[in-house]
Order: C-alpha cells, then sequence, then structure tokens
C-alpha cells in the first residue's frame, strides 16, 4: 500500500515525507485543480527529499486540450524535472473529443524517460474510460490517478474498482479527489487500489499581526499538508 501527498508548497512536501508518505505529486495552485510549480519549488523539494518526487505539468487552469505553444511549455517543464533529478512527471492531454490525445502523450512519455509518467485526472474527463484506460497503457504511462469518472474517489469507487480489475498488473490505478482519514478503509475495500492520492490539508493561520481589515479573504489563511493527518491515513491503510 502507497499514499501519494498532492502537495501545493515545499511545507507541504516535507509534511508528506515526515508523515510517512511514500512520494509527492509536486504542484501549485490546488484550487485551480493544479498547476506546474516553479523551478525553485522543485530545485528544493528534490534537494530535501528523499521520498519519490512526481512534478505536475499543467502549463495552466481550465481544459485539458493544449495549444501547440502550451504543449512546447510542458515539453520544457518536463526537461527541467529531468535535469533536476525527479523521480517522474504528471501529465494529462485530450483532444477536443474528450479522447486521450495518444500521440502527444507517447511523444511525453518519451521525452521523460527514464522517469516515471503518471496520467492524471484528464482521464476523469475522457469520453469512455475503458477506451482510455487501454490508450494510456499503451502509451506507456505506469499509472493513472483517477476519482473513477465522478466529482470524488468515494462517488466513483464501483468504477475504480472496475478499473484496477481490468488494469491487472498492466498499469496502477490510483484513486484520488476527496480521499481522507474518513474514507479511506472503505476505498480499499470497494476498490482494491494499492496506491491512493490526497493532499491531507489542514488551515494554517497567517503570522502577519496586519491586515488590511477593507480586503478579505487574502493571505489569512493558507492550506497546507498536515503530517499528523497522513500519518492517520498510512496506520489505516496498513490496518
Amino acid at each position: 500500500m502507497k499514499l501519494e501527498i498532492c502537495a501545493n508548497s515545499l511545507v507541504s512536501a516535507l509534511a508528506a515525507q515526515n508523515g510517512g508518505a511514500q512520494r509527492i505529486e509536486l504542484c501549485e495552485n490546488l484550487n485551480e485543480g493544479g498547476t506546474t510549480p516553479s523551478y525553485g519549488t522543485i530545485k528544493k523539494a528534490r534537494e530535501q527529499l528523499t521520498i519519490k518526487v512526481y512534478v505536475l505539468i499543467r502549463p495552466r487552469a481550465g481544459d485539458f486540450h493544449y495549444s501547440d505553444e502550451e504543449f512546447r511549455i510542458m515539453k520544457e517543464d518536463i526537461l527541467i524535472c529531468k535535469h533536476l533529478g525527479c523521480d517522474g512527471v504528471v501529465i494529462g492531454l485530450l483532444d477536443v473529443d474528450g479522447n486521450i490525445d495518444v500521440l502527444r502523450t507517447q511523444e511525453l512519455v518519451k521525452l521523460a524517460s527514464p522517469m516515471g509518467v503518471t496520467f492524471h485526472r484528464a482521464f476523469d474527463s475522457c469520453n469512455d474510460g475503458i477506451k482510455a484506460l487501454e490508450e494510456i497503457i499503451a502509451c506507456g504511462c505506469e499509472r493513472i490517478l483517477t476519482s473513477g469518472m465522478k466529482n470524488t474517489a468515494l462517488e466513483g469507487a464501483a468504477f475504480l474498482g472496475e478499473l484496477v480489475q481490468r488494469a491487472g498488473d498492466r498499469i496502477i490505478i490510483m484513486p484520488g479527489s476527496g480521499v481522507n482519514e474518513l474514507n479511506i478503509e472503505g476505498l480499499i475495500t470497494q476498490t482494491g487500489a494499492r496506491e491512493y492520492h490526497t493532499s491531507a490539508k489542514a488551515p494554517v493561520g497567517s503570522k502577519m499581526k496586519y491586515h488590511n481589515p477593507a480586503i478579505q479573504n487574502m493571505g489569512e489563511v493558507i492550506e497546507v499538508s498536515n503530517a499528523e493527518k497522513i500519518r492517520r491515513i498510512i496506520e489505516l491503510m496498513n490496518s
């Protein structure tokens, strides 16, 4: 059983390691679904972590159909991750009709080698999950992060279980979205998956003493992954 933490900062990445997670997906802007973190964040995370570091390659928020320029940016970010010694990258590309963008996905997997590649929740926006599963396997990805094509993994548990069965040992199916200490045991029972993905966030108040009273919700609270939450989830997974 493995736990991957969706780490939105270096602080969250260190909490993931301290909590006992085996891997992080390093990103920024989780409120927008996640985007590629800065060069400095990737570099410092790789320097300070001994667990595996996978980096989200997503140049913007929104859908998963990218322009030629955006695709070139994704390739540059993958080369940066390779140069910095990251263990893997996390990608997801669709065409205008909701199919997996097979040619571009194959190109990124080849470019990323020998790093591992996870196909992220763009899978949940595709038009045919079973067809997409086979195409992603054929592209050479090692894992699919998915909520079972529902808003949360708990809602998509039945389809997640089907994906696990269909995938066998050809690819890892990793449930994510809404995974926490309250539902992890049920998800294990319902899906049979061996890897899970969560941010395990908790709010942390700002250390600033002054806040402009005329402006609300600007920097007063940040959310970071919590080592205690992570430890609890891992305890439940291993029990």
